[in-house]
């Protein structure tokens, strides 16, 4: 299964990154095989608004089938939900930290968005 991450660096010994649409990468891992890739959010860093609709787009495009985050805005969770891709939200720790922590099914599957827009 194809899992992003946001991270905060492009390692996967990198602190989670809390927000979704204003993460600065977004970690791609494949948690059969392990290996990974680095997407990079810069564009969304600064954006004035719609960061996380285009980051939920950009994320999607990606074919990933999970995101793992620390919160997720309810814009951004509308985009993830169209494309079929589940949110995990309240993740913490490095990026390898998360992923072990979805693979024994220890985030909770988020249901609703757990911000207000613009939540920095």
């Amino acid at each position: 299964m194809k899992v992003a991450v946001t991270s905060q660096d492009r390692e996967l010994s990198s602190p989670v990154d809390p927000r979704f649409g204003r993460a600065k990468y977004f970690i791609v891992v494949d948690t059969e095989s392990g290996e990974f890739s680095v997407a990079d959010n810069s564009q969304n860093l600064n954006a004035s608004q719609g960061a996380g609709i285009q980051a939920g787009k950009n994320v999607a495009d990606l074919g990933v089938e999970a995101v793992i985050t620390g919160h997720v805005g309810p814009k951004a969770f509308a985009t993830l939900q169209t494309a079929q891709v589940s949110v995990y939200t309240d993740a913490s720790g490095t990026v390898a930290e998360a992923i072990e922590q979805f693979k024994a099914n220890e985030l909770k599957q988020s249901s609703a968005a757990d911000v207000e827009e613009h939540w920095m």
